[in-house]
C-alpha cells in the first residue's frame, strides 16, 4: 500500500480539512484573536490531523500489504483468509466478511462439483468392470479357437481391451492413493507377468524378449507397476522396425540405493523434437500419425503413477535406432513395507 496512492484516495477529507481550517482561520480573525492563540490554535488542528492521517495509514497498510504478499506466496491463492487476522477497522472488517462469504461459497460450489465427478468417476469404473467380464471372454474364445477368428479381428479385440484398461487406469489415477498398496515385490515375477501377457503378440511379430539381472525386490505396487510396464512393452511392438531381428530388452542394477530397471528396444526410436513431450497428455507426435492408432495416454497415465508411486521414469531414444525407458525406484524411508 503506497502512501501517495492513500493519500489520492484521502484527497476529499484533506480538501475539507483545509476548508475547516480556513473557515476557523478567518473566524478567529474576525474576532481579532491574538495571534499567538490563532497560530497555536492551527499548529494544535495540524498535527491532531496528520497524526489521524498516519495512524489510518499504517495500520490499513500492514493489512492489505499481508493480503497481497500472502496472495502472491500461496499456490492456492482463495486459501489466503486464512492466513489473516480480523482487522480493526471498518473497510477491513467488509473486507474480510466478504472474502469469508466468497471463500465459503466457492468452498461449497467445489463440493458439489466432487460429489458429481466422483459419482462419474464410479459409474465410469463400474460400467468399465462390466464391459470386461464380455470382452475377457471374447479374448478367451479367440485365444482358443484361433481358427474361427480372422487375425485382425483378434487384433481389434486385443486393441480394445487395452484401451479400456487405459481408461479404467485414468479414472483411477486422480485417487490412485485409495487404489495403490506399497508392498515389497520381486521384479522378476512382475516381468514374468508381462512377459506372459504379452506372450502372443511378441511371438506374433517376432519380437525376441531378452530378460537379464531383474532378481531385485523394490517398493511398489505390483498392479500399477504391472500396468506401466504394459503401456512400454505394447509401445515397443508397435512401434518395431522391420527392417532388422527386433528385441526388447529388459534388465536392472542397483546403484546409490537405488534400484533401475531398464526397458530397451531397436524399434523406430523418437524423433528429438518429440522427446520432450512425449509424457504430455494426448501427445502423439510424428510416430503416433504414422501408425494411426495412437492414443497418447499410455505414456501420460505411467508418468503419473510413477509419480503416485514415488518412481522416476526417464526415457531416451534416438530415431531409427533406440528407445530406453528407466525406471527408477528409491529406498523411501517414508514407506512402510506391507507384509
Amino acid at each position: 500500500m503506497k502512501f501517495n496512492k492513500y493519500l489520492k484516495d484521502k484527497i476529499l477529507t484533506i480538501s475539507l480539512f483545509f476548508l475547516m481550517t480556513t473557515t476557523i482561520l478567518l473566524m478567529l480573525l474576525a474576532f481579532k484573536c491574538n495571534i499567538s492563540l490563532i497560530v497555536a490554535i492551527l499548529l494544535t488542528l495540524f498535527i491532531f490531523n496528520i497524526t489521524f492521517i498516519l495512524i489510518d495509514y499504517l495500520r490499513k497498510r500492514n493489512f492489505y500489504n499481508l493480503l497481497l504478499l500472502n496472495i502472491e506466496r500461496l499456490d492456492k491463492s482463495y486459501l489466503v483468509l486464512e492466513t489473516l487476522q480480523k482487522p480493526h477497522f471498518y473497510e477491513g472488517e467488509l473486507l474480510y466478511q466478504a472474502l469469508y462469504e466468497i471463500n465459503k461459497s466457492m468452498l461449497e460450489n467445489v463440493k458439489e462439483y466432487e460429489y458429481a465427478v466422483n459419482d462419474f468417476k464410479e459409474y465410469i469404473e463400474m460400467w468399465i468392470h462390466e464391459v470386461k467380464i464380455p470382452l475377457a471372454t471374447l479374448v478367451l474364445m479367440a485365444h482358443n479357437h484361433k481358427d474361427n477368428f480372422d487375425k485382425k479381428q483378434i487384433e481389434q479385440i486385443k486393441r480394445l481391451d487395452n484401451y479400456i484398461e487405459q481408461v479404467l487406469y485414468y479414472v483411477r489415477c486422480e485417487n490412485a492413493e485409495q487404489d495403490y498398496l506399497i508392498t515389497e515385490n520381486n521384479l522378476d515375477k512382475i516381468i514374468s507377468h508381462i512377459a506372459l501377457k504379452n506372450k502372443d503378440d511378441l511371438l506374433e511379430n517376432k519380437i525376441n524378449l531378452i530378460v537379464k539381472n531383474i532378481d531385485y525386490k523394490v517398493l511398489t505396487d505390483s498392479k500399477w507397476l504391472e500396468f506401466i510396464l504394459n503401456q512400454i512393452i505394447n509401445n515397443s511392438i508397435k512401434y518395431k522396425r522391420h527392417d532388422t531381428k527386433s528385441y526388447i530388452k529388459i534388465s536392472a542394477k542397483q546403484e546409490n540405493n537405488k534400484t533401475i530397471l531398464y526397458l530397451k528396444d531397436n524399434g523406430i526410436g523418437i524423433p528429438s523434437k518429440d522427446l520432450p513431450r512425449v509424457f504430455n497428455k494426448s501427445f502423439t507426435g510424428h510416430n503416433g500419425r504414422l501408425k494411426g492408432s495412437s492414443t497418447g495416454m499410455g505414456l501420460f497415465i505411467a508418468k503419473n503413477m510413477c509419480k503416485k508411486l514415488g518412481h522416476k521414469i526417464e526415457i531416451k531414444s534416438k530415431e531409427g535406432e533406440y528407445t530406453e525407458l528407466q525406471i527408477i525406484f528409491s529406498k523411501d524411508k517414508h514407506y512402510e513395507v506391507v507384509k
